[in-house]
């Protein structure tokens, strides 16, 4: 019965899965300091664009989903601002944070707190709950006019200085491990590593995506034929998406940094800088209906790393873990609290089915977002 019980999950879960969409959000700086600045909103093909959000934006930098809280964010490098919007219909519904020294690149760590860089000010990367309660300045130096922000594989943060056209790196505990690129740079936005270990730079002031080993040796150029590169993103299929501030485009690109097309053209809805381009894929609800029991039992729900909620005695034994289309990613006998570091897998909705020495089961749905 636990066997067909399963097979059902993961067949509703790949049916329910085939409904989702996806949506791509860009943000445009428009002349920078000065107005007009919105958030635009299209479907995964780059068609059925609107403007989405143009309420208490002051030079929009990034955007970021809290998917549980059914919230979108924008920092605000103008007005020191993150601003939080409805994430069905873009209203405004009050500020996440304000009194930041220009935030521009926000991501949540595997600590599921919100990492915020700082154009202005001290430049430290300050840390931030889910609720938009301050945490601290977690470097212990700053990064002028911080923009780029990303991890490897060891926890290491690093963060990218347009004007000081550098990387610097920092270990665990937020203390300065030193410049890790200084060359080849002019004007470095978005920065993150690959599967490889690589790290992927814009070189905004440059024509090019470059490429860098692991220990910030020059590689060669991913990515060329850009103009003011800044905003990037993944689709599931694994194709890039590139604002192209230049020519006023999102461009695509597969895996292997060939051109596609512009997905999103020169002159759609009046799009001038684009500086920040999202991925959010919207999940249907997964039934629990078949489910014995149902409740959250993994912690945190959006992040790199899912471990087991102390909240609950379930003994749970074994987990499958399947992905945004249904396919079953990894099954493993849980032996700790861990129920799977996910860092080499895809962004996205991702499903867990769990089973208890009692024979119970459990599903929950987790974000998995660096």
């Amino acid at each position: 019965m636990k066997k067909i019980l399963l097979l059902f999950l993961s067949i509703l879960f790949l049916t329910n899965i085939h409904s989702q969409t996806i949506e791509i959000y860009v943000s445009d700086g428009g002349n920078f300091n000065l107005e007009p600045w919105q958030i635009l909103k299209s479907d995964e093909t780059g068609e059925n664009v609107e403007t989405f959000i143009t309420e208490e934006l002051g030079w929009p930098q990034d955007i970021l989903f809290l998917e549980d809280q059914n919230i979108l964010l924008v920092s605000n490098l103008n007005t020191g601002k993150i601003t939080k919007y409805n994430i069905d219909d873009g209203t405004y519904v009050g500020d996440f944070a304000t009194g930041i020294d220009g935030p521009t690149r926000m991501k949540i760590g595997s600590d599921s707190l919100l990492y915020v860089l700082q154009w202005q000010g001290n430049g430290k990367v300050k840390r931030y709950q889910l609720d938009g309660t301050f945490v601290d300045d977690f470097t212990n130096s700053g990064v002028s006019q911080s923009i780029g922000i990303d991890w490897d594989l060891a926890g290491n943060l690093y963060v990218s200085s347009w004007g000081g056209a550098k990387v610097e790196s920092f270990d665990t505990l937020g203390n300065s491990l030193g410049n890790f690129i200084t060359s080849s740079l002019q004007g470095p936005t978005n920065i993150w590593f690959n599967e490889d270990g690589e790290l992927l730079v814009a070189n905004w002031s440059g024509t090019a995506i470059k490429r860098f080993d692991a220990s910030g040796n020059y590689i060669d150029d991913f990515i060329t034929g850009l103009g003011n590169p800044e905003g990037v993103d993944y689709l599931p299929s694994g194709n890039i998406l590139i604002g192209n501030g230049q020519t006023s485009a999102v461009k695509l690109f597969d895996p292997n940094g060939n051109f596609i097309e512009d997905i999103i053209p020169s002159g759609t809805a009046d799009l001038i800088l684009p500086n920040a381009v999202r991925v959010r894929v919207v999940a249907a609800p997964v039934s629990t209906t078949q489910i014995e029991t149902a409740l959250e039992f993994i912690q945190p729900t959006i992040g790199t790393s899912f471990y087991l909620s102390s909240k609950n005695d379930l003994n749970i034994k074994v987990v499958s873990i399947y992905n945004f289309l249904g396919v079953l990613i990894e099954t493993r006998i849980i032996s700790d609290n861990q129920i799977w570091n996910a860092n080499q897998e895809a962004e996205g909705i991702y499903l867990i089915v769990a089973e208890s020495t009692d024979g119970d089961l459990y599903t929950q749905k987790v974000f998995l977002k660096r």
